[in-house]
């Protein structure tokens, strides 16, 4: 994109950039040794996420593993929707995903506008006529929205979004990692356990009462969903949020063409997830059998990084892939990843993106960094890309 950006850490060798595609290469992880694949044409990570030789398994000792760091399961948290293979994944995520209906999502949208109007109002009403967007708009906004989606008291969220932030860094140790998953843990336990005798409702009161009726409740499945759903229903959107101001505030052409039509915000979304593909190596992979991908033969056991960010700039799908058009209208870029673990909440993300930068440069129009792009404080550190501040004024 615009040179004023800096490049992203590459996993294997830590000062590149992740977007150049090419052929499937055998690399080594520094952190942890490992020896893996990694995929960064747009057909190969395709081709991975499709092929039931490959597993999601995280807790697979030779799934790829970027941090150098295993953080041994007590066995007190269920895997989680993202790990799951067939035959258990199907059903598991079926469950849910009514929750996630472009239907029930646009029946949100007033309450999103309102939410964002409401914080908006608060920083314009500052007299400095600056502030941190993170704080002010990019963090809040979809923090309160999927805790108002799961029945999650908005009022913990310094609890949980500290929690996350720890669960997500790549440079936080392993015993950090471990008392962040289980406080997190022991919140929603306790969270289910208060909204089973009478299931309230909202998303985690919902899926007590459908699995009841069928006979098929899990407290410990649905307390392992809750949390991986309060993760990535906050942490996801409000890194695209900033990221996406940024991106859009200087190319001020691009700006210009969704100020000008709101009907092109929906491809500048999805122009802004291809570019930054925040949470690229959720995708990664483990083979479980022999398989073919991209002409080389990957054995049972070997792992597969998939370069998420380097396919989206893969320029045998998109033309001038380093360019910001918000009129490309590519909807087959993989930020959300691609087949059945594809991102169960893409269509919240969706709205809460569209509503949030149209609302943002409508009622602020003289909005600008108030930094050089390249001094912000972007999250190398972190699994899920994105600034962990970003100063601006009016």
């Amino acid at each position: 994109m615009s040179d004023a950006f800096p490049p992203r850490e590459c996993p294997f060798h830590g000062d590149a950039s992740t977007t150049s595609p090419g052929p499937m290469t055998k690399v080594t992880l520094p952190r942890s040794g490992q020896e893996v694949w990694a995929a960064s044409r747009h057909a190969d990570i395709r081709a991975v996420l499709t092929d039931p030789a490959f597993s999601a398994d995280r807790a697979n000792p030779h799934f790829p593993n970027p941090t150098g760091r295993r953080v041994q399961q007590d066995g007190s948290l269920k895997p989680s929707l993202i790990t799951l293979d067939p035959p258990e994944h199907g059903p598991a995520r079926r469950a849910v995903l009514g929750e996630f209906t472009v239907k029930r999502l646009a029946a949100l949208g007033p309450r999103i506008q309102q939410i964002v109007d409401e914080h908006i109002d608060a920083m314009l009403a500052t007299e400095s006529r600056t502030a941190d967007l993170v704080e002010a708009l990019a963090q809040p906004v979809p923090s309160l929205v999927i805790c108002e989606q799961l029945g999650v008291p908005y009022d913990d969220h310094e609890f949980f979004q500290s929690r996350s932030r720890t669960l997500l860094s790549r440079s936080a140790a392993v015993d950090e990692i471990r008392t962040a998953a289980d406080e997190l843990r022991a919140y929603m336990d306790k969270l289910v356990s208060e909204k089973e005798p009478v299931p309230t409702d909202d998303l985690i009161g919902r899926q007590i009462a459908k699995h009841r009726a069928e006979g098929t409740y899990d407290h410990d499945a649905l307390v392992s969903l809750a949390v991986l759903l309060l993760i990535a229903g906050h942490e996801t959107t409000a890194n695209m949020i900033s990221l996406g101001t940024v991106a859009l505030l200087a190319h001020p052409d691009q700006l210009a063409l969704v100020r000008a039509d709101p009907a092109r915000t929906p491809d500048a979304v999805e122009e802004l997830l291809r570019q930054f593909t925040i949470a690229e190596f959720v995708t990664s992979r483990v083979a479980v059998a022999d398989t073919e991908v991209g002409g080389v033969t990957v054995r049972a056991g070997e792992g597969v990084l998939t370069l998420g960010n380097a396919a989206n700039h893969d320029p045998a799908v998109f033309a001038d892939p380093d360019r910001l058009d918000v009129t490309r209208g590519a909807r087959n870029h993989i930020a959300f990843g691609y087949g059945a673990h594809q991102c169960l909440g893409q269509n919240l993300a969706r709205v809460e993106l569209r509503i949030v930068f149209d609302t943002l440069f409508t009622r602020v129009p003289t909005l600008r960094v108030a930094a050089p792009v390249a001094e912000l404080s972007f999250k190398d550190d972190a699994t899920v890309y994105g600034l962990h501040s970003l100063p601006v004024s009016w």
